[in-house]
């Protein structure tokens, strides 16, 4: 089998150990590996695009949801099957489809695994593959310093959170959905998988094969109705009216004055903009009896 490894060295911990275990592992599996080191943001997206033409029979992705998030977007539309190898900060479509955190064990869903079609959303022009948001959780995205994200994960989005709470009051927003009804509120986040920001779940019935986007839209103004969902979410309960509205779609606007985007735990851009879901845009490999299998 003809693999290209597309790898960030900077992810996480110390990974560019782990990138080098998984190339004699792959190897040792008599596959014949293409090793690409990202060292600049959309490097990563460069490097797939160029496997997409260079016949290879498997793209792996090694890094976090950011890294995987760039492949997708230089990869899809495509029949390559897909597989990650998760070395980031948080991983969340590792923790979404059951992938270990072992490399050993990575590699070996990445040869051995199902390989599942799966749907993906856009946002504006960008692919995402978990899920994107507009409001606190951009606005904590936009903040957080690369560099205190490799040093310190995960708190560098609390010291971003603490910053946006600290803030000015969020602007509102508007949600408009296919039939033309609309939504206002706060904040948004739209799933396309079940997991936030860890194992978090913001909406739990969104799935990776459905051809829909499941959307969640904060109604109440303020710091502390922002701050009861959050408990809400952290205790595994739903969110539901009065705090919040949840419904699927294939497609919503959302407006909102000068409202940062996030799609996948990385800042996009402003709003306005349209999420639409992509069904069949690309194949993933899964590990058998996984959630998106």
């Amino acid at each position: 089998m003809k693999i290209k490894l597309i790898a960030n060295p900077i992810a996480g911990g110390n990974a560019l150990a782990s990138i080098r275990r998984a190339q004699e592992c792959l190897a040792r599996r008599g596959c014949t590996v293409a090793l690409a080191l990202t060292g600049a943001r959309g490097d990563a997206r460069k490097a797939a695009a160029a496997a997409k033409i260079e016949g290879f029979d498997r793209i792996v992705a090694a890094g976090g949801d950011g890294t995987l998030n760039e492949v997708i977007n230089g990869l899809a539309p495509s029949s390559i099957p897909l597989a990650f190898l998760p070395l980031g900060t948080t991983n969340v479509f590792a923790l979404e489809a059951g992938i270990p955190f072992d490399v050993e064990q990575a590699c070996a869903i990445a040869l051995d695994g199902t390989p599942q079609p799966v749907c993906l959303g856009l946002a504006g022009e960008t692919r995402f593959l978990l899920m994107a948001g507009a409001g606190f959780d951009a606005d904590v995205v936009y903040r957080v310093s690369g560099r205190l994200k490799r040093w310190t994960g995960k708190l560098a989005y609390l010291v971003g959170g603490l910053r946006t709470l600290a803030g000015p009051s969020a602007a509102p927003i508007e949600v408009a959905r296919e039939d033309g009804t609309t939504v206002r509120g706060y904040h948004v986040i739209i799933g396309n998988g079940r997991l936030y920001g860890g194992r978090f779940s913001v909406t739990p019935d969104a799935s990776l094969t459905e051809a829909a986007l499941d959307v969640c839209v904060f109604l109440k103004k303020g710091r502390l109705p922002l701050l009861r969902c959050a408990a809400k979410i952290a205790a595994g309960r739903r969110l539901a009216r009065p705090d919040a509205e949840t419904f699927k779609a294939r497609s919503v606007t959302v407006r909102g004055e000068g409202v940062p985007v996030q799609i996948d735990g990385d800042y996009l851009g402003r709003l306005p903009m349209t999420f639409r879901a992509l069904p069949g845009e690309l194949v993933l490999i899964l590990p058998a009896g996984s959630p998106g299998e």
